[in-house]
């Protein structure tokens, strides 16, 4: 058993202990909290227990093996042992190479439309419906945020969060700038033309991970407007939150009431300052760390979708696939998986 399933175990146990406290019982955060780290890391902290019991049962073995009556069959049952406890110790090694414990979490999606004018707002469209689409392929839910429409459909921007098991796993590698080569409705002449958008996924921060002083924001509420039904152009459901330390500015306006609006701004303002947080962690390490498939850094052109060639190629792993309908439509397993497995290369090495 290697060191990380090992001490993923002992998290798993001292889990379990403090579960069993009547004080921890008592303190519904920390319960929360220990009831999520314990769903992040149960599929680990399972195959290591039963690699222990696998262990145990070679030892047996051995032992079985110095009694004359018991040798033939105590070696084969060793056999059979070692073939089982290579199997889990391969899937524990699968299991422990990543380990980024914010795999299982929920992601928080920015689309922002950038070079190409309207023509870039309409591949913002086209992204969304991408990411909509490929969530649901993995039995995900996709609920909107916040969005910027335009007269054409497009979008300035749009936030959203995607829910359900390892969504950031699969959702991670989409940040950076995806570039667009096609003709545009708005282009009479017919001439091809290359836009640009900006996509930032970032994990969703759990309540207990950093503190949020009340005092350090400034809420607003207003008129909210677009989809959502009638209600909003009646009340002022939408929400505005200003983190005043840094800056930040959520909004949320795609639910029914205030309350719903300020409960998901809260989600987008939390995972954005976990990630500054983060962001500020990495700079202070060196070059060699950064993977191989990108840094994540909002300003790389990771991706092009060229309409012309039905192509999509991934700049950091160098694949182009020729199905960008497809792949438009939701389709991005075999992107992703050939990025993961870039990642636990990379990782490896």
């Amino acid at each position: 058993m290697n060191e990380r399933a090992r001490a993923v175990l002992e998290r798993w146990e001292e889990i379990a202990q403090a579960l069993s406290q009547p004080e921890v019982a008592a303190d519904v955060a920390r319960t929360q909290a220990l009831l999520r780290e314990r769903a992040d890391i149960e599929e680990t902290a399972l195959a290591a227990e039963a690699l222990k019991k696998l262990e145990i049962r070679r030892a047996d073995c051995e032992a079985a093996l110095q009694d004359p009556e018991l040798a033939e069959i105590a070696a084969a049952e060793a056999r059979n042992v070692d073939r089982m406890i290579a199997e889990q110790q391969a899937l524990l090694d699968r299991l422990t190479r990543s380990a980024d414990p914010r795999d299982r979490r929920n992601a928080v999606v920015e689309i922002r439309a950038g070079v190409g004018g309207e023509e870039s707002a309409l591949f913002a469209s086209d992204l969304y419906r991408m990411y909509t689409r490929y969530a649901a392929r993995l039995g995900f839910t996709v609920e909107a945020v916040s969005a910027s429409p335009t007269e054409l459909g497009g979008y300035r921007e749009i936030v959203f969060i995607v829910s359900g098991r390892n969504v950031w796993s699969r959702f991670k590698y989409e940040s950076g700038v995806h570039r667009v080569q096609r003709v545009p409705v708005t282009e009479a002449s017919g001439r091809k033309q290359t836009s640009a958008c900006t996509v930032a996924v970032l994990p969703e921060a759990e309540e207990v991970e950093l503190r949020i002083e009340p005092g350090d924001l400034r809420i607003d509420t207003y008129r909210a407007s677009g989809a959502g039904g009638q209600h909003v152009n009646r009340t002022d459901s939408a929400v505005r939150i200003t983190h005043i330390p840094t800056g930040i500015v959520v909004t949320s306006q795609d639910q029914r009431s205030q309350i719903q609006n300020r409960a998901q701004a809260m989600k987008v303002l939390r995972a954005k300052l976990l990630d500054r947080a983060q962001a500020g962690a990495d700079a202070a390490q060196t070059e060699d760390r950064r993977a191989q498939v990108g840094s994540g850094d909002r300003s790389e052109r990771i991706r092009t979708y060229n309409f012309h060639e039905s192509r999509v190629t991934d700049h950091r792993i160098g694949l182009t696939l020729y199905r960008i309908q497809d792949i438009m439509d939701g389709d991005l397993d075999e992107i992703v998986d050939a990025l993961e497995q870039r990642a636990e290369a990379t990782a490896d090495s």
